[in-house]
């Protein structure tokens, strides 16, 4: 019994393997053995068999479009006009003109819309003598004596 090394599951086959449904085709094999034969479903060796000897092309998919689409430039507008609104406050308002998605779509548009954040730089003050101390709460021994180590 001839078996191919594919998967179950992949629908994608090349010009060999069509070649192969077609020659089981003219040794007189039912469809559903010609399935078992190179592991896939007779409903893909019937579509196989129906284009003929042509190789398949696959391109790229078309573009479908996304439910936040039609808000996209509500959203651009409100976020450069006021760059601190939260996700949550712009879901909510999209959400009252009748968007359906999640947040979780929303998140990552609003991440490229936003300008990163910087870290603030460390703020130096200074004040005047006498306003403002510094304590360590340590406990230090010492002696004090006009001669070093010598016990009063």
């Amino acid at each position: 019994m001839l078996r191919l090394s594919r998967d179950r599951g992949s629908q994608v086959k090349g010009l060999r393997e069509i070649v192969l449904i077609h020659d089981l085709r003219r040794q007189g094999l039912s469809i559903s053995a010609i399935a078992r034969k190179v592991g896939s479903d007779r409903k893909t060796v019937r579509k196989y068999l129906e284009q003929g000897l042509e190789a398949p092309s696959y391109g790229p998919r078309p573009l479908q479009g996304s439910v936040l689409d039609p808000y996209r430039v509500y959203l651009t507008e409100r976020v450069r006009t006021f760059p601190d609104l939260s996700g949550r406050r712009l879901l909510r308002e999209i959400k009252s003109m009748g968007y359906e998605g999640s947040y979780s779509t929303l998140k990552p548009f609003l991440r490229e819309l936003r300008p990163p954040r910087r870290a603030p730089f460390a703020v130096r003050f200074e004040t005047p003598p006498g306003k403002q101390a510094q304590v360590d709460f340590a406990e230090f021994k010492v002696e004090f004596t006009d001669e070093p180590g010598v016990n009063p």
